[in-house]
């Protein structure tokens, strides 16, 4: 999981480098497109909301992201608990990624913080 963010905090670029099964590949795919932009808030925020409709069905998305939590829907596994990991493994790892960018370095690949 790569993030790059500018030096207020927003999240400019998101990108994963996997092997994995379509699901993760897919899960990870969608947050890609639809994290740029966010503040760490707004993505925790999709992040909650994601985890929640995966596990167990539809949640009312944060105010002004419902076209991202709607696109984000399609990969609902509530029915097929196995494969919740799969399809929440890329969003954890992004949430671990913005709470540790404070120890996080440009050479770790983790984070990026431009100036």
């Amino acid at each position: 999981m790569f993030l790059v963010l500018d030096a207020g905090g927003i999240i400019e670029d998101v990108a994963f480098e996997a092997t994995s099964c379509a699901i993760a590949t897919a899960s990870a795919s969608l947050m890609t497109e639809v994290l740029p932009g966010k503040t760490r808030a707004q993505a925790r925020a999709l992040f909650d909301r994601f985890h929640a409709t995966v596990t167990s069905g539809a949640q009312p998305p944060p105010d002004g992201m419902e076209a991202q939590v709607e696109r984000l829907g399609a990969l609902s596994v509530r029915n097929y608990p196995m494969r919740e990991k799969c399809a929440t493994l890329a969003w954890h790892a992004m949430l671990a990624a913005l709470e540790s960018a404070s120890e996080a370095t440009p050479e770790s690949g983790a984070i990026e913080q431009r100036a």
